[in-house]
């Protein structure tokens, strides 16, 4: 069982694409550190309603927001609707990212714009809001992956180029932010066991073999980090590999 420490009691936290794998986890772990949690969705309304009612089930408030982070106004607009329905905003998790894999030379237009948008200038703008919003001693954590510290074959242009980039946003919020006490960090999730990428999936064997520990990991082990990262003052403009040695 996972560890709890209540560090975020009286918080009101966001999780982007909350409905489920890592978002979902983030969203209960922080829940039972005590916060009271808003997630998005874009598509999945059932599976964000019950993520809601997994909250509410802990003693703590939860509210579905949908929203398209590929949506400028929308992945802004998110966190405002937060504010608004938990009374303020204390932590940003930008954990909603698409990802298409496939050789440079076949990757289209709309599909370049697509991950970009997402990926790059939806978690932009929605950091861009929350930072508008969020007192001293807030905290806004980005998902990125294991690919910006390996890329192990080919393929993966494009997604490493966009969460890549979400490593200088980091770093960058870090610095503008420290003076009024809001940290930034990222975390880099290797093969985790998830319904987009299931350890028992077609080419799951050859992702676990990429990392140290031979497995893959859970999306309850990235939450963790999440949440130490949620209730730490002192750390700040860093990258956190929950990857299993995939970049060893």
């Amino acid at each position: 069982m996972t560890t709890t420490h209540g560090t975020l009691h009286g918080k009101a936290a966001l999780v982007t694409g909350g409905s489920r794998g890592i978002g979902a986890a983030t969203v209960l772990r922080l829940a039972r550190e005590g916060a009271d949690v808003a997630l998005t969705y874009a598509s999945g309304k059932e599976a964000a309603e019950e993520v809601v009612r997994r909250v509410e089930a802990l003693g703590r408030r939860a509210v579905a927001l949908r929203a398209d982070s590929a949506d400028a106004e929308e992945a802004a607009g998110a966190v405002e609707r937060t504010a608004e329905a938990l009374g303020g905003l204390d932590v940003l998790v930008n954990n909603v990212g698409v990802g298409v894999l496939g050789p440079l030379e076949g990757l289209s237009l709309a599909e370049v714009d697509r991950v970009l948008a997402v990926n790059v200038r939806g978690v932009f703008l929605a950091s861009q809001a929350a930072a508008g919003r969020m007192p001293s001693g807030g905290r806004i954590i980005t998902i990125g992956t294991c690919m910006t510290q390996r890329v192990p074959g080919p393929g993966g242009t494009l997604y490493a180029t966009s969460k890549s980039a979400l490593v200088g946003l980091t770093k960058a919020l870090a610095r503008e932010l420290g003076p009024r006490g809001i940290t930034a960090n990222i975390v880099h999730p290797g093969p985790t066991d998830t319904d987009m990428n299931p350890a028992d999936g077609p080419y799951a064997s050859g992702q676990a073999e990429m990392t140290a520990l031979g497995r893959f990991g859970t999306a309850d082990e990235v939450a963790s980090m999440v949440a130490y990262l949620a209730g730490s003052e002192y750390v700040t403009g860093a990258e956190f590999a929950v990857d299993g040695g995939h970049a060893a």
